[in-house]
């Protein structure tokens, strides 16, 4: 991505523009997407806390990112690649006639927002069924400034050591979206502990039509994710767009095969789950791999991703809905690989070990996932304890064994239609205090 900002009223292209109105818009849909996906795999009585922990989180990234978060992000390097200034904090400085390449500035900085808001959203599937909603308000702004902001200057930032001193490479996302959410994942499952019954009760999916719909606009949105980080209507969107739409389609078959050799029955939850472990994978390396490399990564991460959520049972970490799994997994595969199936043709320069690079690609890749991992990992550890001395982040047992939605968020997500002995919706929904008491005395 270009990250560097120019102010040059004449020079905005209006069919890149276009286009990237139309991948923020698909990047956005994929936060509802997600609460879709997660809302399905949790269990009937916390289903709603699941949705409205992804909801809430499109509200408190963008306050936080308005106020200072693109300014650390993509503002003028201001630590030796550490961190960007703050000279754009409240969006300072920016206009209509702000340009950034071809694009104006406000709609990169919307673009980028997008990403911030989804990799937050991706953590809650980790502590799914047992967070405080209260602690989540709280972590997701705290996390999204000390975690996210940092990794993507890092990453994409003007000066950012991994893109301009060390010389990795990462399209549009492995390290800030995937491996940060998962190193964040797993960090809060051993702060928060497993959900009661873990390892003991069967805790399955309650609706897995609701996964494929979340699944599927998932991946719709994955194409403005990952086609819009060429930030232009070009031939690089197209082969990014391909390379998606590939590994996406090669994660899903590469995790029913393994489920039908391992288990006998492939399923619907393995396909959707390999279809996004796919487009995981394919997230960093997109613009660096040919389609043929895109196949390639996109199998590797259904096939290693459908073992990964499994490691949960083994190592004792309550991974609820599979994020270590899946996002951090994938993210690795597909950040690696780069080392692997880079080509000059897509990258304008670096190559991969099959192409000619020798190790070093691998090696420069190698080295990022280890320090973004690190640092994520690290620094929600410290963010959940606090927050968990202060306030408590685990839900209370009477809280868990009821399910959040009645507890929390006095709702339910399946008996809206009938109260008690047949009362009706019209009553129910009436916000008169005797239409109301009369219901509640009727049920």
């Amino acid at each position: 991505m270009e990250t560097t900002v120019t102010l040059a009223a004449a020079s905005v292209d209006t069919g890149d523009t276009a286009w990237l109105l139309a991948a923020t818009a698909l990047v956005l849909l994929m936060t509802p997407g997600l609460a879709l996906f997660y809302g399905g795999m949790v269990r009937t009585k916390s289903v709603l806390n699941m949705l409205l922990m992804s909801f809430v989180s499109i509200a408190l990234v963008t306050v936080v990112w308005l106020a200072c978060g693109y300014s650390l992000a993509f503002g003028d390097d201001a630590a030796g690649g550490l961190i960007g200034g703050l000279e754009h904090a409240g969006m300072a400085g920016l206009g209509p006639d702000s340009v950034q390449g071809t694009i104006p500035t406000l709609l990169f900085a919307t673009f980028q927002l997008t990403f911030a808001i989804i990799t937050a959203a991706l953590v809650s599937g980790a502590v799914a069924d047992r967070a405080k909603f209260g602690a989540w308000v709280v972590f997701v702004p705290v996390w999204a400034l000390l975690v996210y902001v940092p990794v993507a200057h890092w990453t994409w930032g003007p000066g950012g050591w991994i893109l301009e001193h060390l010389g990795a490479l990462d399209f549009a996302g492995g390290l800030p979206v995937e491996i940060t959410s998962g190193a964040s994942g797993l960090a809060l499952c051993l702060v928060l502990g497993p959900r009661l019954g873990f390892k003991k009760d069967a805790m399955r999916p309650h609706n897995l039509p609701m996964v494929v719909l979340g699944a599927g606009l998932l991946w719709f949105g994955w194409f403005g994710f990952n086609a819009g980080s060429a930030l232009g209507a070009n031939g690089l969107a197209a082969a990014v767009f391909l390379n998606t739409l590939a590994a996406g389609c090669t994660g899903l078959l590469g995790w029913l095969f393994v489920e039908h050799k391992r288990d006998g029955h492939p399923t619907t939850l393995g396909a959707a789950s390999g279809a996004v472990a796919g487009l995981v994978a394919i997230t960093p390396s997109c613009g660096s791999v040919s389609l043929l490399g895109a196949l390639v990564i996109g199998l590797a991460a259904g096939v290693v991703c459908s073992y990964a959520v499994a490691w949960k049972f083994r190592f004792d970490y309550d991974d609820s809905l599979d994020v270590v799994g899946v996002h951090l997994v994938g993210g690795v595969i597909g950040t690696l690989l780069i080392g692997v199936f880079a080509t000059a043709t897509m990258t304008g320069g670096a190559e991969g070990l099959l192409h000619g690079g020798g190790l070093a690609q691998l090696g420069k890749q190698a080295v990022a996932i280890v320090v973004v991992a690190a640092y994520a990992f690290l620094v929600t550890y410290g963010i959940g304890k606090v927050i968990d001395k202060a306030m408590g982040f685990r839900a209370s047992e009477e809280q868990e064994h009821k399910g959040l939605d009645l507890t929390v968020h006095a709702e339910s997500a399946y008996d809206h239609g009938v109260l008690g002995h047949g009362a009706p919706v019209t009553s129910y929904l009436s916000t008169s205090v005797p239409a109301a008491q009369k219901v509640k005395k009727q049920a």
